[in-house]
């Protein structure tokens, strides 16, 4: 009988031998350290329902689009792998996937996906043409058995604290219902962006929901008083921060006449671009002023042009794999928020990008100023093992190790979280090791700024 294939205990560390022997020390130092994943995306009813996942395709493969975007460029059909509701037979989809593995080589996902597939599911060999339905029946029936299903592998990973992030009128019955069921904490995240955005699909229904929701006057301070309401009912629920994904770090500080005409064009559809782009930039800085007085650790994630190829859009809907990153300006974008909010010490505001240019020349300096401002850590496109590396070396000389998020996994591939918090521990291992190689550091020092890295940092930024 084959035997599950043992993996590098010293993988994505130095090549240099001592250099290795110091980032093996720092990793081990933090390997078995609870994780702390206080943004991301694993539907809180996996966890309150606690039903078998389905099937390895639906489980690995339906909604990872790091990985369906590379084999549709590679010329397969999403509609074969079974996204936008396509119904497919799971084996088939599972096939191509296997057959077109090389097309990962050398990405994060390849990473991820065999830190599953070895250290987790039992494979004992590389994904293949060949191999696809006997690695498919591993995977079947481990997730037949209690240790697969969503709670014990939670309690399993050593989850300290998980967040969801959720529809602002979400009662939070499911959330409510897990209380208790599982070791660590999962909490709620408030997400208001399609009760924000005029150029969010059915904005002018949601936001008649929402004040109907609160019984709310049709006015702009009725608006605000109701997502007011609703942040108070994800605080009272255990939420700690409240999440905006915008394409661009925008803000715009109204007087309440101009912002009250402003809402009754967007609400009426008659609202040119410019204005509704001048909404979102006010209901953004408005956002951080409900944060200020609310407590709730704003996050911002930037820079990714939605939706791209209109076509795939029509045919799959959003999250199928063609959101790209664009450019951002962080520093005059938030001048207008930050001239309000930015020396509030309360306040806590984490940026995040994926336009890597940004970090050294606005973020790193933004939050080596603003005692507000935090910077995320790597995400999305940028949450790969020399994406870290990049992004410390970019961000540490300017703001240190202390201004930053520590790590956000930012997933909804559940079985991926672990294998993500360890990549960023062996990253951020490997880079401390050659400061300390180098003289710059000192090993005690580095020991403690990879401890407080993965516990005391995330929990003082979000403030668990």
């Amino acid at each position: 009988m084959l035997q599950p294939r043992r993996r590098d205990p010293d993988r994505l560390f130095p090549v240099d031998p001592r250099t290795r022997e110091i980032s093996r020390d720092l990793y081990e130092s933090v390997a078995g350290a609870p994780i702390i994943s206080p943004h991301g995306h694993v539907p809180v009813e996996w966890l309150s329902h606690d039903e078998p996942f389905e099937n390895p395709t639906s489980l690995l493969l339906r909604d990872d689009h790091y990985i369906t975007r590379l084999l549709h460029a590679s010329g397969v059909d999403l509609d074969r792998l079974g996204l936008g509701g396509h119904q497919v037979d799971p084996r088939d989809a599972w096939r191509i996937f296997a057959a077109h593995w090389h097309v990962l080589e050398g990405t994060a996902s390849a990473h991820w996906l065999r830190e599953e597939f070895f250290g987790l599911l039992g494979f004992d060999e590389d994904l293949s043409e060949a191999n696809a339905d006997r690695q498919y029946e591993r995977v079947a029936a481990l997730l037949r058995t209690p240790e697969f299903r969503p709670r014990a592998l939670f309690d399993s990973f050593g989850i300290d604290v998980l967040a969801t992030t959720d529809d602002p009128l979400s009662d939070l019955a499911e959330h409510d219902a897990l209380r208790g069921a599982v070791g660590g904490r999962v909490l709620p995240t408030f997400r208001p962006d399609r009760y924000v955005d005029p150029d969010a699909g059915d904005f002018a229904d949601d936001v008649a929901r929402l004040l109907e929701a609160e019984s709310q006057p049709s006015t702009f301070a009725g608006y605000l008083e109701a997502l007011r309401a609703r942040r108070a009912h994800f605080i009272a629920h255990g939420a700690v921060s409240a999440d905006h994904g915008v394409e661009e770090p925008f803000t715009v500080d109204l007087d309440p006449h101009d912002a009250d005409a402003l809402f009754s064009s967007v609400r009426a559809g008659s609202a040119t671009a410019q204005e509704r782009r001048v909404f979102r930039g006010h209901m953004l800085l408005q956002m951080a002023g409900m944060s200020v007085d609310d407590g709730l650790v704003m996050t911002v994630h930037a820079g990714v042009l939605r939706n791209h190829s209109t076509a795939t859009f029509r045919s799959f809907g959003p999250d199928s794999g063609h959101d790209i990153p664009v450019s951002t300006d962080f520093t005059r974008g938030l001048r207008p928020l930050l001239e309000r909010f930015g020396l509030v010490r309360d306040l806590h505001l984490v940026l995040f990008t994926v336009d890597e240019t940004a970090y050294s020349r606005e973020l790193a300096p933004l939050a080596g100023f603003y005692p507000s401002v935090y910077v995320g850590a790597p995400w999305w496109f940028l949450d790969a093992p020399d994406a870290m590396n990049r992004f410390r070396s970019a961000v540490t000389e300017t703001a240190g190790f202390t201004r930053s998020s520590g790590f956000i996994d930012d997933t909804r591939a559940f079985l991926s979280i672990p294998a993500r918090h360890d990549t960023a521990r062996r990253a951020d291992a490997a880079f401390l090791a050659r400061l300390v190689g180098e003289g710059r550091l000192s090993e005690a020092a580095a020991r403690r700024v990879i401890g407080e890295s993965v516990d005391a940092l995330p929990r003082r930024v979000f403030k668990l």
